[in-house]
């Protein structure tokens, strides 16, 4: 192990043709990765690129030309929404770049197989889905039944920041850890760290040390090197910083405008990691160290009031009834966890958790990140939020999440979902459409599909969104109990989606046509269709509360 530059650290240890491996954490992006493209932007170095969530920023490798194939869960926008992304669209659609879709614990599965030495490991997600014909999946039959099995992938080197490293090589990181290390273990070579600060030694911090040094090839100190993407490091001899949602809103502005242009000032002109915080500026390096404090949401309350007069949109009717029905399963099935997708799914898990809550019932949030019984804050959409993370009752994984809290024996999750496509099955489409470009891709939705004991999913009623049959399926509909759309729901009745209640303040029969022309198939009625109840300002307020931009809410 060598302690080296920066610079150093990737021309002498990331190779032409290498599968390199950018680990996302709770920090979602590192200096090492910003290096790499620049020494290597341009000069087709042929690049497998394995990461979890590949994000504005991941559209750095496509633009530089970096890279021929991708493993990921994940291709499009965080921030300001979740959305796809045009120059990984471009790429798919051209060729120029193969893809490699899979969920959030199928991709850790894999690596942590390749890190054990094992040949192959047992999942039970991707069955019935379309990422079940990967080359990488198989089904095989076993004295125990049918077995979903999953090749290992060994990355050559992985790219990894951490909070602190000793004089030796070992690193430490904080939970929440998303992937894992994994691919640490697993990389042929080994793995290039950059941490915030090294130290002489980590005597009293063994619980953190997640790499060991004898698999780290390089140590670089890039103080803020997690930037944009923020690190938690409580205990640790460094501050902790959150995530820059601007900046990573510029990233994704730029890939829809001169994104060359911003390349050039963000990471091809800064030659050393020094320049870059030089361009960040003292001002802003400070604001992200604030980010970290549990209370700095305020200051984003203040800034971004709740508008209480605004008009309903279809998206918080969308939100409303998801809410109500997700806390109706809730307290029928005694659930113990509720996982909340991205977006209006998120938004309405949240209101219907705290609802559950405040009438006694003891269920808990999770989220793919690695986190159990944490409380989101005013005034921020996103799960990706740091400064939840010091009040959170459990930190851990995805693996533990996703492995574990859902579908583990002794512990009753429900999943809230949204998608691009339902269709009359419940199978979910976040990935691609026939006529149209990718999108996004599966994230944790199809582990939380396979694996929760019942899933909400939440979508506005248009024929082009629920639809007879899903372009791809994302995500299998198996445990699809509910479809709560703007006017009305679709509930699972004699194992089949039929439109079992519609929205207040219109005429019932009414309710059922309009639902029902909003499908593209023949869609079924129940023998009684229940009234809901008109949406109310508190529950739309409630929604605010969190998203007082109306981001996700619009």
């Amino acid at each position: 192990m060598e302690h080296t530059s920066l610079e150093d650290a990737i021309a002498r240890h990331v190779r032409p043709g290498d599968v390199v491996q950018v680990l996302c954490g709770h920090s979602r992006w590192s200096a090492a990765a910003r290096e790499l493209v620049r020494q290597r932007w341009g000069t087709d170095p042929g690049f497998t690129l394995v990461m979890l969530s590949l994000s504005s920023l991941g559209a750095l490798f496509f633009r530089g030309g970096l890279v021929r194939k991708v493993v990921t869960t994940y291709s499009g926008d965080s921030f300001p929404t979740y959305t796809p992304n045009p120059v990984f669209q471009q790429a798919y659609a051209s060729g120029e770049v193969e893809v490699e879709h899979w969920s959030i614990l199928t991709f850790a599965q894999r690596l942590e197989a390749a890190a054990r030495g094992l040949p192959a490991v047992v999942t039970s997600s991707l069955a019935g889905s379309s990422m079940a014909a990967n080359a990488a999946y198989a089904t095989v039959d076993s004295p125990f039944g049918t077995l979903g099995v999953l090749a290992p992938l060994a990355p050559d080197v992985c790219l990894v920041h951490g909070a602190v490293a000793d004089a030796e090589g070992n690193v430490a990181i904080s939970e929440p850890l998303l992937e894992g290390v994994w691919g640490a273990w697993a990389a042929r070579r080994g793995v290039v760290a950059t941490v915030d600060r090294v130290v002489e030694r980590l005597d009293g911090h063994g619980h953190r040390t997640r790499i060991p040094a004898h698999r780290v090839l390089a140590v670089a100190e890039a103080p803020l090197g997690a930037h944009p993407g923020g690190l938690y490091a409580p205990g640790l001899p460094v501050r902790s910083y959150g995530e820059d949602i601007p900046f990573w809103c510029e990233a994704r502005d730029a890939t829809r405008a001169d994104f060359d242009a911003w390349a050039r000032h963000w990471v091809l002109e800064p030659a050393t990691h020094q320049a870059y915080l030089a361009r960040l500026g003292e001002e802003r390096i400070g604001w992200l160290y604030g980010r970290a404090d549990p209370g700095s949401w305020r200051q984003d309350a203040e800034a971004h009031p709740v508008d209480s007069q605004a008009p309903v949109t279809a998206a918080e009717r969308v939100a409303v009834h998801g809410a109500r029905e997700v806390r109706r399963i809730v307290g029928e099935l005694g659930a113990d966890a509720v996982l909340a997708g991205a977006g209006v799914a998120n938004l309405a898990a949240w209101v219907a958790v705290g609802r559950a809550r405040a009438e006694g019932q003891d269920v808990k949030l999770t989220a793919e990140l690695g986190m159990l019984g944490y409380e989101p804050t005013p005034a921020d959409p996103y799960i990706f939020n740091h400064r939840v993370f010091p009040a959170t009752a459990l930190l851990a994984d995805a693996s533990t999440v996703l492995g574990m809290v859902v579908g583990g024996p002794g512990t009753r999750t429900v999943g809230c979902l949204g998608a691009a496509q339902v269709d009359q099955d419940g199978n979910l489409n976040s990935t691609r459409l026939a006529d149209g470009p990718f999108l996004v891709g599966s994230g944790g939705a199809n582990d939380v599909a396979s694996r929760a004991v019942a899933c909400v999913v939440l979508s506005v009623a248009r024929p082009d969104r629920l639809v007879a049959r899903a372009d791809y399926v994302t995500s299998p509909g198996t445990r699809v109990v509910s479809v709560a759309t703007d006017l009305g729901i679709l509930r699972r009745l004699d194992g089949v989606l039929r439109i079992a209640a519609v929205a207040g303040g219109t005429d019932p029969d009414e309710g059922v046509r309009r639902l029902a022309a909003a499908c593209g198939w023949d869609v079924a009625v129940a023998r009684q269709v229940e009234v809901l109840d008109p949406v109310r300002a508190e529950e739309v307020l409630a929604l605010r509360r969190y998203d007082p931009q109306r981001l996700f809410l619009a």
